[in-house]
């Protein structure tokens, strides 16, 4: 297999309802500011920002569309009916948990989109798409049919990708996406290790007392399964109950990996030193080469710490010239603990070389950091050639995007404001230039 292949970060653009209704039990950030101001248009010129830091870095960047938010096709599912207007004003009134679940921005986290293996890790050497089902959260278990269609549409070509539909909707199989999924290899183009982490196992193991532990192992066992992974480059780990219950809903919030470097904290896993074994026993195996393994002590850092900055929730990157950037949250820089050891990671024996504090305040105060707003897609040159031209980022389709959001987007939204019929009008105007911008066609249900 070439080693010629690239990981492409398709972030997901902010939507125009991007709203505080604190919709994530066991998300601290999203409940803390919940039913506050929020600020749409800066959303998602933050998250725009973002990727054009990350562009400029020389890595290879792309977006995935908002979804049609409010969803009223889910609102008349559950028996709302008339007009546009009178469902919105009727759901409103009757069912505000409902109405705030059918205008959620949440899609924006597109980590959580779908579980995705490279075609060096497959048998069929094809790059492998499984839709998350989402099942954890009422706002988010809307997501799959829309990311299914978006991702088949965009990685249209099945010589080249495989796509399989969302796990079955049950307790038994919750997924979440490539926010708990990590994938560990010397070179993008070559074999290497996928970590899948879960919350919870039947009949196993101890699980968090506080928070649900939102993926479960038989849901990452059917997607090893799935993606046709041989089982000697897959290891299974259980993210550790106090984790969880201290507000690491996923994976991602406490530990980040890329290619031959994973960091984490002391508590990311349980019996973390076994697995943290395991991993480099399989690495070594698999890539030839040793796993640098990178932990934070819970006396130097603490979990609350860790989890209130979004420090593991960072995006660790490899430049063109071999090293490796860690794009943090902004919140890192400010916290005395978290900086002190960001400025003892770039200098010690690491391929880290460099940290790049970003501002997404609007997404984090919602629940998600720089690595909930990315897809992480491992594409050959020939695979990215087969991918809808019209996402992948240039500097022409980022003044695009810009002038786009400042044309549609609100400065301020409140949840009195999601019933507003002009915001669903507003919404709808937005998302059909959009598809026209990226070429597209059509994917949402208001332009069949």
């Amino acid at each position: 297999m070439s080693a010629t292949a690239h990981e492409v970060n398709f972030d997901g653009i902010v939507g125009p309802t991007h709203n505080y209704a604190g919709l994530s039990y066991g998300n601290f950030p999203s409940k803390r500011h919940a039913h506050q101001e929020a600020r749409p248009r800066a959303a998602a010129l933050q998250g725009l920002a973002k990727i054009k830091l990350i562009a400029d870095l020389g890595i290879r960047q792309a977006v995935l569309p908002p979804h049609q938010r409010p969803d009223l096709e889910v609102l008349r599912a559950v028996g709302f009916s008339g007009t546009d207007e009178q469902i919105l004003q009727t759901a409103h009134r009757e069912a505000p948990s409902l109405m705030t679940a059918a205008s959620s921005a949440s899609a924006m986290w597109t980590a959580n989109a779908a579980t995705v293996s490279p075609a060096p890790d497959t048998a069929n050497r094809k790059v492998h798409l499984t839709a998350a089902n989402l099942i954890g959260n009422l706002h988010r278990s809307i997501e799959a049919p829309q990311s299914s269609r978006i991702l088949k549409r965009i990685f249209a070509d099945r010589s080249c990708f495989a796509h399989h539909e969302p796990l079955p909707a049950s307790t038994h199989f919750s997924d979440e996406g490539a926010a708990n999924h990590t994938r560990l290899c010397c070179a993008y183009g070559e074999p290497g290790i996928e970590l899948f982490t879960f919350g919870r196992e039947e009949g196993h193991g101890p699980a968090p007392s506080l928070y649900p532990a939102r993926q479960s192992a038989q849901a990452s066992r059917a997607l090893a399964r799935l993606h046709q992974l041989d089982p000697e480059a897959v290891v299974f780990a259980q993210q550790h109950p106090e984790a969880i219950d201290a507000g690491a809903f996923h994976h991602d919030v406490i530990a980040v990996g890329n290619q031959n470097v994973l960091l984490c904290h002391q508590k990311s896993l349980m019996d973390q030193q076994r697995v943290l074994d395991e991993l480099r026993t399989r690495f070594e195996r698999i890539c030839g080469a040793a796993l640098i393994v990178i932990e934070i002590p819970q006396e130097e850092v603490t979990l609350a710490k860790v989890i209130d900055t979004y420090l593991f929730n960072s995006q660790l990157l490899t430049l063109p010239d071999g090293t490796m950037a860690m794009v943090c949250p902004d919140e890192c820089r400010q916290n005395t603990s978290t900086a002190a050891w960001l400025g003892k990671l770039v200098i010690a024996d690491n391929p880290i070389a460099s940290v790049r504090p970003v501002n997404l305040r609007q997404s984090i105060q919602n629940g998600g950091g720089p690595a909930c707003l990315r897809l992480r897609v491992v594409l050959s040159e020939h695979e990215q050639s087969r991918v809808m031209p019209g996402v992948m980022w240039t500097d022409a389709l980022g003044q695009k995007l810009r002038a786009w959001v400042n044309r549609h987007y609100r400065e301020t939204l409140n949840l009195d404001d999601l019933p507003d019929p002009d915001l669903l009008k507003e919404s709808r105007a937005a998302l059909e230039e959009l598809t026209k911008i990226l070429a597209i066609g059509s994917i949402y249900p208001f332009q069949r």
